[in-house]
Order: C-alpha cells, then sequence, then structure tokens
C-alpha cells in the first residue's frame, strides 16, 4: 500500500494547510479598537496596525476610534504580507493567493498613498505582478515610485537612505528594515525596466547599511543607526545598540533573496561580502536560539531580562537559512537551526491560523526597554513571514 511521503515530521498537505489558515487570517486581521489608526495632517486615516514608528505628537496627528480597514490599507505591513502571498502563489500556483494580491493592488492603487520608505514595500510584489503581465498601468506606478526613490527620497550623509514614514523624516536616520522595504523594490524594477542605475544604487545601500549597522563584535545587525548633523565625518550612534530580532531578520530575509534576484555569480566581491556578513550572521544566531527553536525580540537579552520570544523574527530567520542553505550560500549546518525554528514557528500559529507571539511594529528605541514593552498583536508580516518560511520548507517536498 503506497504511503504518503513525511519528512521531518510532517506531510506537505500539512504544510499547505497552515499557509491557506494564515492566508485566511492574514486578510481578515481587524482593530477592533482603534488603536492602530492613524490620522494624518491632511485627514487621511490609515490602518497602521504593525507600522513601524513612534506615536506623533498630538498636535499634529492623533490616533482616533473609527471602524478599521485591515488589510484594506497601505502600510509596509501590507507589502510584506503581499511578498508572503506571492511567494506562496510563486511556489505552488495558489489562485486564491494570485487573487488576493490583484484585489489589493486593484483597491489601493485606485486611491493612491504618499511616498515613504515603508509604502515602497508593495512595489517589489507588484513588480513580479508586472514581470508577467506587462500591464502598462502598473509600469507607470513601478516608474514613479522608482525614480522617487532615485532622486527625491531623503539621503543621509553618503548617500543613505533615509527611513522616513508617514509619522516621521526619521532625519539622517538608517534601519534596517529599509533594505527590505525600499531597496529590494527598486532592485527589482531596475531589472524589469531595464534601468542598471537602480540597480547599481540598491548595490550601494546594502553596502552602505552593512557598514554602519553590522556589529563586528556579535555577527548581528543594530537596529539603526542616527548621523550627527554637525558632524560630516560619519560621525553617529546605534541608538540603543539594540540587537533587534525582526531587523535582523530583515537581513537573513534580504541577503539570499538580493543575491538570487540580481544572479551574482560565485566570484562578485559584493556576493562574497553579502555571503560572509550572512554567515557570521548565522553563527552568532545559531548561539542565541532558545532550545524551543525560538529567538528572543533582543536576541542577546535573556527571558528573565525581560526579553520576550518572538515568533516573526523566527519565521524570518528560518526563511533564510533554509533558503541560502538551499542556494548553496552557507553550509548545511544550519538546517538543523532552520528546521527547528520551522517547528517551533508552526507550534505559534493558533487553530484560526493567527501566527501567535507577534510583536507590534517597532520604532526605533533609545533604550533596550524600549523594545521589552513592544506589545504582542497578530500582525500581517507576521503572517506573511511564516508563510514564507513554510513556503520555503515546502520545497523539501519538491
Amino acid at each position: 500500500m503506497p504511503t504518503t511521503l513525511r519528512l521531518h515530521g510532517y506531510e506537505a498537505t500539512d504544510i499547505h494547510r497552515y499557509i491557506e489558515l494564515l492566508i485566511h487570517n492574514l486578510v481578515n486581521i481587524e482593530d477592533t479598537t482603534g488603536r492602530f489608526l492613524l490620522k494624518l495632517d491632511d485627514g487621511r486615516i490609515i490602518d497602521t496596525k504593525g507600522r513601524s514608528a513612534p506615536l506623533p505628537a498630538p498636535t499634529r496627528k492623533q490616533y482616533i476610534l473609527i471602524t478599521p480597514t485591515g488589510w484594506n490599507d497601505w502600510e509596509w505591513t501590507h507589502g510584506i504580507g503581499l511578498y508572503g502571498l506571492y511567494h506562496y502563489h510563486a511556489l505552488t500556483g495558489s489562485p486564491s493567493a494570485l487573487s488576493t494580491i490583484q484585489q489589493w493592488f486593484q483597491g489601493r492603487l485606485a486611491e493612491g498613498t504618499t511616498k515613504n520608505i515603508n509604502t515602497m514595500s508593495p512595489f517589489l510584489t507588484l513588480a513580479y505582478l508586472y514581470e508577467k503581465s506587462r500591464d502598462t498601468t502598473h509600469e507607470a506606478w513601478l516608474d514613479s515610485w522608482a525614480e522617487w526613490a532615485m532622486y527625491d527620497l531623503p539621503r543621509t550623509p553618503y548617500g543613505g537612505f533615509q527611513h522616513m514614514t508617514y509619522a516621521s523624516d526619521n532625519h539622517y536616520e538608517l534601519w534596517d528594515d529599509t533594505l527590505m522595504m525600499t531597496v529590494m523594490p527598486l532592485a527589482k524594477i531596475g531589472l524589469l525596466l531595464n534601468r542598471p542605475h537602480y540597480v547599481e544604487e540598491a548595490k550601494r545601500q546594502f553596502m552602505l547599511h552593512i557598514k554602519y549597522l553590522f556589529d563586528t563584535k556579535t555577527g548581528l545587525f543594530f537596529h539603526g543607526w542616527k548621523f550627527d548633523e554637525n558632524s560630516p565625518g560619519g560621525v553617529g550612534h546605534n541608538f540603543a545598540e539594540a540587537r533587534w530580532a525582526r531587523g535582523n531578520s530583515w537581513v537573513t530575509i534580504v541577503i539570499p533573496d538580493f543575491i538570487e534576484l540580481l544572479n551574482l555569480p560565485k566570484d562578485d566581491a559584493l556576493r562574497i561580502h553579502l555571503i560572509d556578513t550572512l554567515e557570521a550572521q548565522c553563527k552568532a544566531l545559531a548561539k542565541l536560539q532558545g532550545e524551543n527553536g525560538m529567538w528572543r525580540t533582543l536576541l542577546d537579552i535573556p527571558t528573565s531580562e525581560g526579553s520576550y520570544e518572538e515568533a516573526s523574527a523566527t519565521a524570518g530567520f528560518a526563511y533564510g537559512m533554509l533558503k541560502a542553505v538551499r542556494k548553496r550560500y552557507i553550509g548545511k549546518e544550519y538546517d538543523a537551526v532552520a528546521l527547528k525554528a520551522v517547528k517551533a514557528v508552526i507550534g505559534s500559529i493558533s487553530e484560526d491560523g493567527e501566527l501567535q507571539n507577534t510583536s507590534f511594529g517597532t520604532g526605533m528605541g533609545s533604550d533596550l526597554q524600549h523594545y521589552k514593552d513592544i506589545p504582542i498583536t497578530s500582525m500581517p508580516y507576521g503572517q506573511a513571514m511564516a508563510m514564507m518560511m513554510l513556503g520555503e520548507f515546502l520545497r523539501v517536498f519538491v
């Protein structure tokens, strides 16, 4: 009698079921309290459940109680959600995942929004859609936003992409998140529209962010860097020197994705530098992983000191390691680390498809307590990062 293939304790149907649950929860997330709704100066109301900036001053913007819009809004949280959906569609051909993506863009592009680091994140997925459809209306959007990133996005000293958001310009600040939210879309659009200067700018941003955010003492990344505007020589600081988990996980995700996207040859100097950086990070992460497979929100701060276990970052680390091993960027010894994390993340998925133990969007902290105090709540990016991880894990059955 034939038996179903079972690997690492799971069947492929189990993983598909978890992903479908995550998708259902993703598009039905709601803020029933109004806690995460942001009223902008121009009268717009953004459902920012998961936004990555501190509360703005009430004299300029304020949170208000209204009927939430949930999935049908435009922030980085939705951009990561779309990317997770596209990963699943690309792997399985899922028509429902594709339909969800298309419906989101149909609604949001009709409304539009203001340009910032975070609102550019959906354009990575739109670029993949355009690659297949060649819809000229999509091309116009890709062109406009990429030109903004190249020429109008505020820069730090040495040309870094300043991490401006809805709520703040974050003057002269570099954040881990920027590589995922703006640099990856710019690179993809550059390839599609045959604009090599976009690709070269994306390479430059990777090198610049690694220069100022990589912690050579630990192999991990700091959340951010602030240039001292009174010192043009590059003097500044890493805020609280927080080696924050989700910020680190963006790097674990984007390095293998970026190398693959650009198809960098094995002897390419940037590829070698990126892989060396990723391997240093993975070595550090392997030592800090909990016995249950999870990582803490402050990676090198123990739970006893208030650094709780966090599922979205754990999923991001697992995705990046699994993919980097599959692409032979790093050694197979990291498979065991990633698989341990996969099981931990699966254990954090509730019966209705919510990735539990996910921290809310986290602005830059001036002290470590800031990160310990971030609440836990259901977030679109948590759903998406778990989907990406499980989609990469599905490849063991292929």
